[in-house]
């Protein structure tokens, strides 16, 4: 069974770091999306820690650091987007897969990143996932 922070106290999970990675870092992402194949995706992964003591990837794009400001709210059921102040769905997920949440948090600073990656003309460009595949904002074979 999947689980999920809809009925999770939430306040435990108010910090995060958003990690913006850079097309050079397609290896970094593959590493973070499937914990079956990478059970520890840090151990392969060169960072560092904000005040709170959240990860930066090194050679990042960017790095924010966020608290949320609402629970997760579920994608399956778009009702619990109530946003007249009414009764919140509580209806958990049952469909195949784990189901997406969307988290709205406030900017609380833009981390310093640090790289040794400076030379690498992909550093400076974002990585993005599209159509089952790693890509950026020009092709990465020119």
């Amino acid at each position: 069974m999947a689980t999920s922070l809809q009925n999770a106290d939430y306040s435990k999970f108010s910090h995060m770091v958003i990690n913006i990675l850079s097309a050079s870092q397609a290896s970094t992402a593959v590493r973070f999306a499937n914990a079956r194949l990478h059970p520890r995706p840090f151990a392969e992964s060169r960072y560092s820690l904000t005040e709170e003591g959240l990860p930066i990837l090194h050679d990042s794009l960017g790095a924010i650091s966020c608290k949320l400001v609402l629970p997760p709210k579920p994608l399956h059921d778009l009702d619990a987007f109530d946003l007249e102040g009414g009764e919140r769905s509580e209806e958990g997920w049952n469909g195949p897969g784990v189901a997406s949440e969307l988290f709205i948090a406030r900017v609380m600073r833009v981390e310093k990143v640090p790289t040794d990656d400076v030379n690498n003309p992909l550093r400076t460009l974002p990585l993005v996932y599209h159509r089952q595949g790693y890509g950026t904002v020009r092709p990465l074979n020119p």
